[in-house]
């Protein structure tokens, strides 16, 4: 009998994503959400994880940036994955390759397109709308060293229609993200064993 596969969630935000996180491994039998960082001390998401009694870090920039503080830390508590919710820093790459194939991010947008430093959450939609994008979606993909550009797990659509603003666009990507995000993370843990198994 393996352990449980350890879960972080990485958020800068109010934490809807990371709430339906929490709420579909609450009672998994092999994965379990052990930790929640922020990058804000202010963040909504912290709350929630409180709510689910998940541990808490607050992140300082300089010492995510330029020390291995918080790979160690991960390691010490027996982190197998890492998930991006809505975080807004850049990973860097020793923790890319101390969690190599185990970090997960979405992004509310059709990678490759509106991807890239700067474009994230309102931006995105703008950006979008703007283009006269017919559709727009999420995309569930690994996380290497450059933005929005690790191997794609998952995509779904959604319409944008003539009328849509920024927030409309947005709450139809809520949906999206909510709806698919918990279970790819479940079937990408379930259909890669060796990467979870104790190595």
């Amino acid at each position: 009998m393996h352990k449980k596969t350890n879960m972080a969630i990485f958020a800068s935000g109010a934490g809807s994503n990371a709430e339906k996180i929490m709420e579909h491994f609450k009672n998994h039998p092999i994965v379990a959400v052990k930790l929640v960082l922020s990058s804000k001390k202010n963040a909504g998401v912290l709350q929630k994880a409180e709510k689910f009694g998940v541990d808490t870090i607050i992140l300082d920039k300089n010492n995510f940036f330029d020390t291995n503080i918080y790979v160690k830390e991960l390691q010490a508590k027996d982190i197998d994955i890492i998930i991006l919710a809505g975080f807004l820093w850049k990973v860097p790459s020793n923790l890319v390759a101390a969690f190599q194939n185990r970090i997960i991010n979405i992004h509310p947008a059709l990678l490759p397109k509106y991807g890239g430093k700067g474009m994230y959450g309102h931006f995105v939609h703008e950006a979008v709308i703007q283009a006269k994008e017919k559709e727009s979606g999420i995309t569930i993909h690994l996380v290497d060293e450059a933005y929005d550009h690790g191997k794609h797990l998952f995509q779904a659509k959604c319409a944008v229609a003539p009328t849509d603003t920024p927030d409309d666009l947005a709450g139809k990507i809520h949906i999206l993200e909510h709806q698919y995000f918990p279970t790819v993370i479940d079937n990408y843990i379930e259909e890669h064993p060796a990467l979870f198994s104790n190595i």
